[in-house]
């Protein structure tokens, strides 16, 4: 793994407007991606943690520009790729690709999965004829589906099989990073390892590079890397995977870590598990302050007035709280 960052977003911001007004300080904006800075190695996997709702699946999308960012940049392989038009953008998706959440509505239920996978490969002339169905069976037989499986529709195949699918897709085009988003939640148990395993192979062989976007933290802690904690829009802490879940710095780290499941029933029982008390904030128009001040046991009034900078409190390990040194 190389050190220099392949992927480098630099306070990237993504809001939608809610309500509308031709006084624009009467407006009302949804910060979904709030002032988010990180990168990834070439060849390393990135995880990205936390409750639904606080912006991973919208920070994905924004990345690869599925959503318009409303500031910050994202730099891809050196160039900024926020200010680049839709054409100039085209040989940039060849490089940048997707998996999504939902095996189901992922998939155009009108295409056959030849169709649905050759679409990359059309659109970015890498194979006509007989080279171009070649590279639709390889790809079908490299994500474990049979070569026969490509005139059929999605709406025969199971969940985890169409996943494969969508995966097949974002390999066709040969990209260099792929923004997994939540790819294995609409899974069952039993397929999602599977899944994972072959993401893993696929990574070894292909020397790709991986945002994987999760609220599964056992999963995540499997195939990452490092692993970025965020909370309503914030990252609120990013270290190396194995550190983070020896010590979590951050109160809302700590109490996400403490409801995983303990496999054996007496440790389990006797795991200390931290409770969060009060309110979630709302992501409109958010005040001043720690995100999540209004849940956490330690807040002093600092955290309520100024917002915590990401800051590396110890090697490689960046926290974004006031109090870290108090509290640990």
């Amino acid at each position: 793994m190389e050190n220099k960052a392949f992927l480098e977003i630099k306070n990237l911001k993504k809001y939608f407007e809610v309500s509308k007004s031709f006084l624009k300080k009467n407006r009302m904006y949804l910060t979904a991606v709030d002032d988010v800075s990180f990168e990834i190695k070439k060849g390393e996997t990135f995880g990205l943690v936390g409750e639904s709702g606080c912006g991973k699946s919208t920070l994905g999308r924004t990345i690869v520009r599925l959503y318009e960012p409303t500031a910050g940049q994202v730099i891809f392989d050196g160039d900024d790729i926020t200010k680049l038009s839709q054409h100039e953008m085209l040989k940039y998706r060849k490089r940048l690709q997707m998996i999504f959440q939902d095996p189901y509505a992922s998939l155009n239920a009108r295409m056959t999965v030849s169709e649905i996978i050759g679409e990359g490969i059309d659109t970015h002339n890498l194979g006509k004829g007989k080279e171009r169905q070649e590279k639709i069976q390889h790809l079908l037989q490299t994500v474990g589906l049979k070569s026969e499986h490509s005139s059929r529709y999605p709406h025969e195949f199971s969940g985890g099989q169409r996943q494969r699918i969508g995966i097949a897709r974002s390999l066709a085009v040969e990209p260099d990073l792929i923004v997994c988003d939540e790819p294995i939640s609409a899974l069952d148990v039993s397929i999602q390892a599977q899944v994972v395993n072959m993401l893993e192979d696929l990574q070894e062989t292909m020397g790709l590079t991986y945002l994987f976007i999760a609220h599964d933290l056992s999963m995540v802690k499997h195939i990452s890397d490092r692993i970025g904690v965020m909370y309503l829009g914030k990252i609120m802490e990013i270290c190396d995977s194995n550190e983070l879940y020896r010590k979590p710095l951050h109160p809302y780290t700590q109490a996400l870590l403490s409801s995983i499941p303990v496999p054996d029933p007496r440790k389990n029982r006797e795991s200390k598990r931290i409770i969060l008390q009060g309110d979630v904030k709302s992501p409109i128009n958010p005040p001043e302050g720690c995100r999540f001040n209004s849940r956490c046991r330690y807040c002093e009034q600092i955290c309520k007035e100024v917002t915590p900078q990401l800051l590396e409190v110890e090697k490689d390990h960046f926290v974004a709280c006031h109090l870290v040194d108090k509290i640990n």
